[in-house]
């Protein structure tokens, strides 16, 4: 208890799944944490839940995003912490993908994750005393898939995003650190927001038993522990690197046989 006392963060996409458990976290370990989502009533609960400030935010709006930094600082006195964790997913194949489809995905995985660091940065620098940023990527921005060139596209973007900024702030000496987290299968509501053409969403616990080598999806607290890591001093010699969160997917593969 107590790693980011004293300490001041945003997390977008905090109404829900990796983005709540997130907001629980490091709560619990001390930080006075900013949420942001559209769903209001979800993300003001949490705040209230955890002693927080919500705001209604759409991270693709970069009007808005000037407004969520001044409310760090004017009810906490300052940004330490910056997890950008909003995002969307699009199934299907990219040739029956809209234009539409794709530019909004890329627009809130990439755009929101962009603007977030444009103002984001500032808020840390005058704090003066440095920050940790943590872009949520995925398995899907280390490797390929079908039906998910889109949003495996939007996630590969994030990655390299966040080892040109780890550089960026590097050479500025600012004392940010900045670092991406790659999920694999995890048990969120966003399976339940997929749209792929399907009857019925994927269900993230019967591809976990199928999939992962650990033999089951993962949780979203599993990912909010990685992510209280990077946030924390117990990663203060981190920067530009990759957290893989994904019960073994990455490893490869392995068979199981039935007796």
């Amino acid at each position: 208890m107590g790693q980011l006392d004293g300490r001041v963060g945003i997390v977008t996409g905090a109404a829900s799944g990796i983005g709540a458990a997130t907001a629980r976290v490091l709560a619990r370990e001390g930080a006075k944490i900013v949420l942001t989502d559209l769903d209001d009533a979800a993300g003001a609960a949490l705040a209230a839940e955890i002693g927080g400030v919500y705001v209604h935010h759409d991270v693709t709006e970069e009007a808005a995003w000037p407004g969520v930094v001044e409310t760090a600082e004017k009810q906490f006195g300052r940004l330490d912490i910056l997890v950008a964790n909003a995002g969307i997913g699009i199934m299907g194949p990219a040739v029956d993908m809209s234009f539409a489809d794709w530019r909004r995905q890329m627009a809130v995985n990439v755009d929101g994750v962009f603007l977030s660091v444009k103002y984001c940065i500032p808020a840390m620098r005058r704090g003066g005393r440095g920050g940790s940023i943590i872009m949520l990527s995925s398995i899907a921005g280390l490797r390929g898939s079908a039906g998910l060139a889109g949003y495996s596209a939007s996630k590969g973007a994030v990655r390299l995003f966040a080892k040109s900024m780890a550089l960026e702030c590097a050479q500025a000496r600012d004392g940010i650190r900045v670092n991406s987290v790659h999920p694999g299968i995890i048990a969120t509501p966003i399976w339940t927001k997929l749209a792929s053409g399907a009857n019925a969403p994927p269900d993230p616990e019967r591809i976990g038993a199928v999939s992962v080598p650990l033999g089951q999806a993962g949780q979203a607290e599993e990912i909010a522990n990685g992510i209280l890591f990077l946030a924390s001093d117990q990663s203060s010699h981190m920067t530009g690197s990759e957290l893989v969160i994904d019960g073994g997917m990455t490893a490869g593969r392995i068979s199981r046989f039935e007796d």
